[in-house]
């Protein structure tokens, strides 16, 4: 056991050898350095480097690969580029690792040049798995669908959509506006803490209810229970309604849909003294102190 930067006690990941590496890139941002450093840490070791196709990926930077072929996904990119590749490993339960091309995410556990160092301690097993939970929404005659971030039920043009939501079959809201939020831990910092909801540690056993702009009446967010299930029927208005999966259009005006959340949906690769959410909030200025605090200590 190792103690995470979390303060809590974590299992270390197993020893396993790299023989293929499946790589998500940026769709578009340039890649080449973290590209060469792959290479060279591959060729040196003997292994594979195969690109994993995802949706909406333009960028080729490797010969095309199966994931269930690979011991690793590596993304290489943003938070954005890191929910492509956890969606591509799902099926083979393949770990992911992710690679920040910029500053540090929520998602991405290491910077450019600590990307040889990071896949030595894979290999060795230096590393604890992060497990994620997902969101699971049915739908009449549709498949499942999950979300690691959040899902969003929101108006897709002119008018404004009628919400009704029930927790456990008991009635909690009905909001006219522009809809709502409905978010995992992690996913509380993304939307839903730009619609100015509550944050949720990453450890909660809970997702969150956030209501979007309404014309007038109450309209509180609401922590849920990971073993309650979210009813959401909606009405649209003229310009109807569409249901968005992290981020992306996933059906137009959609059905009833019925929310819950599941544990241990993914596996991340973390490392022990990787940034807490907190302090990733407060680097990028997403979590900001008063201004009398500021002020104050200014005068310091």
């Amino acid at each position: 056991m190792r103690e995470a930067s979390d303060g809590s006690a974590q299992p270390m990941g197993a020893q396993r050898r790299l023989r293929r590496i499946g790589v998500v890139p940026h769709p578009a941002r340039m890649i080449n350095g973290p590209l060469r450093a792959l290479d060279a840490w591959a060729e040196e070791h003997g292994a594979d480097v195969v690109q994993i196709a995802v949706r909406g990926q333009e960028q080729e930077v490797a010969e095309p690969g199966q994931v269930a072929d690979c011991d690793l996904v590596l993304a290489i990119g943003g938070d954005g580029t890191m929910l492509a590749a956890i969606r591509a490993a799902l099926g083979a339960g393949r770990p992911v690792l992710g690679l920040a091309c910029g500053s540090l995410g929520v998602l991405t556990a290491i910077e450019a040049d600590g990307l040889g160092t990071a896949l030595n301690r894979f290999s060795g097993g230096d590393w604890r798995p992060r497990r994620l939970p997902a969101l699971v929404v049915s739908r009449d005659g549709a498949d499942e669908l999950l979300a690691f971030n959040d899902i969003a039920l929101v108006r897709a043009g002119i008018g404004q959509v009628r919400v009704t939501t029930e927790v456990d079959g008991v009635l909690f809201s009905r909001l006219a506006g522009d809809g709502c939020i409905v978010s995992t831990p992690l996913g509380s910092s993304a939307y839903a803490l730009a619609a100015g909801s509550a944050l949720l540690t990453p450890e909660t056993d809970a997702y969150l209810l956030t209501p979007l702009p309404t014309h007038g009446g109450s309209r509180h967010p609401l922590v849920i229970s990971a073993g309650s299930e979210l009813r959401l029927e909606a009405t649209p208005g003229i310009g109807g309604a569409r249901l968005e999966v992290d981020g992306q259009i996933a059906q137009t005006d959609p059905p009833v849909l019925t929310v819950g959340l599941r544990r241990d949906v993914a596996t991340l690769v973390a490392f022990p003294e990787q940034e807490h959410l907190f302090a990733s909030l407060r680097r990028r200025q997403i979590i900001v102190d008063s201004p009398r605090i500021l002020a104050d200590d200014g005068r310091d």
